[in-house]
């Protein structure tokens, strides 16, 4: 059993009723952050419901493909070669997660890797909630110097043994999670918890990688035949009005994107629904903010954003200013 730290917040009395009976810590280390790529490794800390760890497992997955940022989570091809596809251990997997709220830092990355991994197998994982560290972090107001994982370890003095090895850094984020949810639930903190809907109409069509740089190593964008089954939940604050440069995101700022972009662009509106931030699928006088890679482009959100005057940045600066969004008013 995972020890508790000396800072972690004695478990309260009074548990929230309405909060979640269990979780599943999860990571994947996958062969790269597009559409295409495949999860390699795959780890669980099951936790009841105050956030008492129950087991936890861990499994190699043959990607069937080049093992992508070998630099940066270490999985050869020879190391995977003999591994279960991910169709082997889909039940097992499922088992683990099943009724459970999943946990993971930058979940929504997590949960669409695995969604489509089932997707693939033709099967749906039964995953109806996600829980973000870095949004529940937030919420607490934890003074973390970034929303990384190292950082939120080093706040709850957990100690990272195997950085970017699916089993250590799903410990040391359950290790985290557990001071966190019940510091939430002593506080009666909302758990920023999200709905999670499976992803359909998956094609086997192979796709050529497009080289982009700034990754890291991960590759490009790349299309694909992915639709999300789901419909994106109402902002819940008020639009503060346009992005000012040099100034920070607020929560409740209307954000529309343009183009293509290098990171998958349902992660990256998924990111920005998560900061607290309104997803427009146009551009109005109300839009505060347009992302897109190309602004001499005469697309009609381009031409629009010019004619209004919206504020326009890259998707690297809007991924710096997702870092840091100011909270609502309030």
């Amino acid at each position: 059993m995972l020890e508790d730290r000396a800072t972690a917040v004695s478990s309260p009395t009074q548990w929230p009723a309405a909060y979640p009976k269990g979780y599943a810590v999860v990571d994947v280390e996958t062969t790269g952050l597009a559409r295409d790529d495949r999860i390699i490794s795959a780890a669980v800390y099951r936790l009841d419901e105050r956030g008492e760890v129950e087991d936890h497992w861990y499994t190699l997955v043959n990607p069937e493909r080049d093992p992508g940022p070998v630099w940066i989570h270490g999985l050869t091809s020879e190391v995977l070669e003999g591994a279960p596809l991910f169709t082997d251990i889909a039940e097992e997997f499922a088992a683990r997660l099943d009724g459970r709220v999943l946990v993971a830092h930058n979940a929504v990355f997590d949960w669409q890797m695995i969604a489509r991994e089932y997707a693939r197998a033709k099967r749906e994982a039964p995953v109806r909630q996600r829980l973000c560290t870095i949004a529940l972090s937030k919420e607490l107001g934890l003074p973390l110097p970034n929303f990384k994982l190292e950082s939120l370890a080093a706040h709850y003095g957990v100690v990272q043994q195997r950085a970017h090895h699916a089993l250590d850094d799903a410990r040391v984020l359950a290790e985290a999670f557990r001071p966190s949810l019940r510091a939430a639930a002593a506080g009666g903190v909302r758990l920023p918890l999200l709905e999670c809907r499976p992803l359909t109409e998956w094609s086997d069509r192979p796709v050529p990688r497009q080289s982009s740089g700034g990754h890291g190593g991960y590759g490009g964008y790349r299309p694909s035949s992915w639709r999300p089954s789901r419909k994106r939940p109402a902002c819940p604050y008020p639009n503060p009005g346009r992005y000012e440069d040099g100034k920070r995101l607020k929560q409740g700022m209307r954000v529309a994107f343009s183009g293509d972009t290098s990171v998958d662009r349902e992660l990256l509106e998924d990111r920005a629904t998560e900061a607290g931030l309104h997803v427009a699928s146009s551009i109005s006088r109300l839009t505060s903010l347009l992302v897109t890679n190309d602004p001499d482009s005469v697309t009609s959100k381009v031409v629009k954003a010019r004619q209004f005057g919206t504020p326009i940045v890259d998707e690297a600066a809007f991924g710096q200013l997702l870092r840091d969004v100011e909270p609502a008013d309030g």
